[in-house]
């Protein structure tokens, strides 16, 4: 995506209206650390309820950070969308995270009119961004404006 362009919603916006619309987001005590057109890069912090067997995150609380991340993205680049909704998410799991707290960074790669693609790399707080503990793809779906 070409172009430098400024977000559609920031921080404050997330944390006042659109993370109480999920309330999962504050179950899992997540939370967008940075907002661009496009981008999102959220976190998950060190919990250790999220741990399964063996001492690291489980997926679906991975999975739940990366749809998080995608789902700002999608509403920093459209604005508030109200049915915006996932209609695809891929995870891969390569490597065991760090211990501690997880960051999810989302770039969209497409927003066309009823769709926007984008993916999520998920490491350690901390950690190395370029050794990702999982990369994630995802699909939403866009309804028509009216």
């Amino acid at each position: 995506m070409s172009g430098r362009r400024e977000p559609l919603i920031d921080l404050e916006l997330i944390a006042r209206e659109l993370d109480p619309q999920l309330p999962i987001v504050g179950q899992l005590g997540m939370q967008t650390v940075e907002v661009g057109w496009g981008r999102c890069l959220a976190r998950l912090p060190d919990r250790v309820d999220l741990l399964r067997p063996g001492g690291t995150i489980s997926g679906p609380a991975m999975m739940a950070l990366a749809d998080y991340a995608m789902w700002i993205a999608v509403m920093a680049a459209i604005g508030r969308v109200e049915m915006a909704v996932t209609t695809n998410l891929n995870i891969n799991f390569l490597r065991k995270p760090q211990p501690g707290a997880l960051l999810g960074d989302c770039r969209l790669l497409k927003v066309g009119k009823r769709l926007a693609y984008g993916e999520v790399s998920i490491y350690g707080e901390g950690g190395n961004p370029t050794a990702p503990a999982a990369h994630v793809t995802s699909t939403y779906s866009i309804p028509p404006r009216e």
